[in-house]
């Protein structure tokens, strides 16, 4: 690890407190910080960069489309770099990054201009500029802020992994839910520039906490996960099972099921849960991205059919914290075919949108099966292959879901090109999670023990 001593400034293991409930609200936290780099927190800032870089919708539109790809791209190789350096020095960077990148797009159009003007092709340099940025974007803050978050808090839990991820992941879904209007209401008081300036700000402040209460792992403090040993009458029993020469809690990452990346990746249900969770990505950033466009097809007023966002909201972080229960005592391709059943129900439905019932069927199993997406991408994980070499696994999951988020909206927009209406596509998004059930249903037994 390239990362400072855990015992400097402080050492974690002599406070009164398990120091992974502090990792739990920091990685969270990392999560909320890493909004200006999500689809939600950039979507508000759409309309002001049409206007001020010369790009049409369209364009704009394939410009993060590019971008996002190129970032998800990279993930593989942060994730990588993740396990090496450790997530304290990873957090700092990653937030410095994403600060850094607001702060760029604050003078976008400046310097997308500046481009044009000083390199042959006014279009392109202005298209390439802007995906350039974009890219830097969405690794810095969907990327590897996010992933450094994440497998923070996983590697400091085991017994309670489910738990605390959907503790966390409701905090998470609630800030998600209210970004866009947080957001406009910032543009508003500061203008889109100065909302950007006054983000990148606070994310440089987030780093530095990030480089000072960032941990990587427990058995670096001296700790182990969960906290202290058990106590009382399973603690007697643990000790009359155990001998003297029990390893020390730096042994114990080592000691447990350390699958390597290949090797994750070698096994069947990797991609299984990752086509899961991927095809919810997919699928619900292509709606996200439609929604207005959708409301059309509903007979409603956009801002009615946005409120949607808030049920579906509540119902998944209700389902979150009893998937994140589960997935501490179940196998986990139950929680996946769970997930994919709700999948197929969601998109049904979906497809029959300007039906109130068919709506309220959407909402309502689009919650569930979103009340999924944070316990399978970050307790499953390293229940399946352990916490060693989590950040790399990760990143490779990551990878998928970022180019799925990308590849959403186009998929359902070449459906509405051919046939007129997104009804076509959402029905053809049944597919996806009908094969993903046949592959669980194949692959069931090849869960490790």
């Amino acid at each position: 690890m390239l990362s400072p001593s855990p015992r400097v400034p402080f050492d974690p293991a002599k406070l009164p407190f398990f120091y992974g409930w502090l990792v739990l609200v920091l990685g969270t936290f990392g999560v909320v910080a890493s909004m200006p780099g999500q689809t939600t927190g950039l979507s508000v800032f759409t309309d002001h960069l049409i206007a001020n870089t010369g790009l049409s919708r369209s364009q704009l539109s394939n410009a993060y489309l590019l971008g996002t790809v190129a970032s998800g791209l990279l993930l593989p190789y942060g994730g990588v770099l993740l396990d090496r350096i450790g997530a304290r020095l990873m957090g700092a960077l990653s937030a410095t990054a994403l600060a850094g990148s607001v702060l760029l797009l604050s003078w976008s159009d400046l310097l997308v201009s500046y481009a044009a003007r000083t390199l042959p092709g006014d279009l392109a340099i202005r298209f390439g500029a802007l995906a350039l940025l974009f890219a830097f974007l969405r690794f810095s803050g969907q990327g590897m802020l996010t992933l450094t978050s994440r497998t923070m808090v996983a590697r400091w839990f085991d017994r309670r992994r489910g738990t605390v991820t959907a503790t966390s992941g409701a905090l998470i879904s609630v800030s998600f839910s209210m970004a866009p209007m947080v957001f406009l209401w910032w543009i508003g008081l500061s203008g889109w520039r100065g909302a950007w300036r006054e983000m990148g700000l606070v994310l440089l402040v987030f780093g530095v906490l990030a480089l000072l209460l960032f941990r990587d792992t427990p058995e670096e403090c001296g700790l182990l996960p969960d906290g202290a040993p058990p106590t009382g009458e399973e603690a007697t029993e643990e000790t009359e099972e155990s001998d003297a020469t029990s390893p020390s809690p730096q042994a114990t990452l080592r000691s447990e099921r350390a699958y390597t990346r290949a090797q994750a990746l070698a096994h069947p249900l990797f991609w299984v849960l990752t086509a899961a969770v991927a095809n919810q990505s997919l699928v619900g950033t292509g709606i996200t991205f439609h929604l207005v466009d959708l409301a059309g097809e509903a007979q409603m007023a956009p801002d009615r059919f946005v409120r949607l966002l808030l049920p579906i909201s509540a119902v998944s972080i209700v389902t979150g914290f009893v998937a994140g229960a589960l997935v501490d005592r179940v196998r986990v391709i139950h929680l996946i075919r769970a997930m994919l059943t709700f999948q197929v129900f969601m998109c049904a439905s979906a497809a029959l949108v300007a039906e109130p019932a068919a709506r309220a069927a959407m909402v309502v199993f689009w919650g569930l099966s979103g009340g999924f997406y944070g316990p399978l991408t970050v307790a499953a994980l390293p229940r399946l292959f352990g916490r060693l070499n989590l950040g790399a696994i990760s990143g490779t999951m990551t990878m998928v879901l970022v180019l799925a988020s990308a590849l959403g909206p186009s998929f359902l927009s070449v459906f509405r090109d051919a046939t007129g209406t997104y009804a076509a596509g959402l029905a053809a998004s049944c597919l996806l999670p009908l094969g993903g059930l046949l592959a669980s249903v194949l692959f069931a037994r090849a869960e490790p023990a």
